[in-house]
């Protein structure tokens, strides 16, 4: 299942008490459909997965699955702090019906690259998914050099690498792992178009919570070597870009996403956006909203 355009990383909406909000999840998830979303990540960061309990995780991925009833690939974010967890948290997004598992390099515990590289073969060989390898150091603590990437991309169930770090020089690293078996995407919003252009086959972003049109289109373009209109395209969405990194994510997402109908806030120990930001969000949102239009 080789993965490529424009990849959701969900974010999960909950009620003014707290629950998930399942209505306003659906309406997501449709929106998705609607827009050309090629995959959507269901429980990963952006999905405030680490406040979910495991039924509600299992819940949200069987809901996502029902809905897109096959039409486009389902990701489970599955990466723990330990190798045995991610092994059992990768077991259940399968057994709750996803089609791969993106699975975070362990937060907090910092292993060695060889430790990296036997984590990853053992959730490979027992996880029960396909395998999308995820590095994002700002949030974990630890680094998935590219070196330790090619060890991985060997494995037959390890099938691509989400890649936050947005510098030339680790992605000219990265370039020349990804096959028609290895997916490389792009895990930074602003600098997608930059890594689609180099080789990379698609981006996973949490900008097309909100513009979904938009973020297919340009990877569209992209793929039909239209570089002009998707970098103009692109250079519409950079104060979205930039607003989604005010506050930690998901939090500026989620104030947009609540000026837009779907979801009331976020689980502590997040708390909603800070009131500084507010009218800002509200301009944002309705730029958003004109972009979508312009482009039904």
């Amino acid at each position: 299942m080789h993965l490529s355009g424009s990849i959701t990383a969900l974010a999960t909406p909950f009620t003014v008490a707290g629950e998930i909000d399942f209505a306003a999840w659906s309406r997501l998830l449709d929106a998705q459909l609607a827009a050309g979303t090629s995959a959507v990540v269901v429980a990963g960061s952006t999905g405030e997965a680490a406040t979910l309990s495991d039924q509600e995780y299992s819940r949200l991925i069987e809901t996502a699955v029902s809905l897109i009833d096959g039409r486009i690939p389902v990701l489970a974010g599955s990466g723990l702090s330990g190798t045995a967890k991610t092994i059992a948290q990768t077991r259940l997004a399968r057994s709750s019906g996803a089609n791969l598992a993106l699975v975070v390099t362990p937060p907090y515990v910092r292993p060695t690259q060889a430790g990296l590289v036997a984590h990853y073969w053992e959730v490979a060989e027992h996880g029960g998914l396909p395998v999308v390898l995820y590095n994002v150091p700002g949030r974990t603590g630890c680094d998935l050099l590219p070196e330790t990437v090619a060890k991985l991309a060997g494995h037959q169930n390890i099938v691509g690498l989400k890649e936050a770090r947005s510098d030339e020089p680790r992605w000219q690293a990265l370039y020349p792992l990804g096959s028609s078996r290895f997916a490389l995407l792009s895990g930074d919003d602003p600098s997608f178009v930059r890594a689609i252009r180099g080789g990379a086959a698609g981006v996973i972003s949490v900008a097309s919570n909100v513009v979904p049109r938009a973020v297919a289109g340009i990877c569209l373009l992209l793929q039909s070597g239209d570089f002009d209109r998707a970098e103009g395209l692109d250079l519409r969405l950079q104060a979205l870009y930039d607003f989604l990194g005010v506050e930690p994510n998901p939090i500026p997402l989620k104030a947009i996403l609540h000026r837009m109908g779907i979801g009331a806030g976020l689980r502590l120990p997040l708390l909603s956006l800070s009131a500084i930001h507010a009218d800002l969000a509200d301009r944002i949102t309705e730029l958003s909203r004109d972009i979508e239009t312009q482009l039904q």
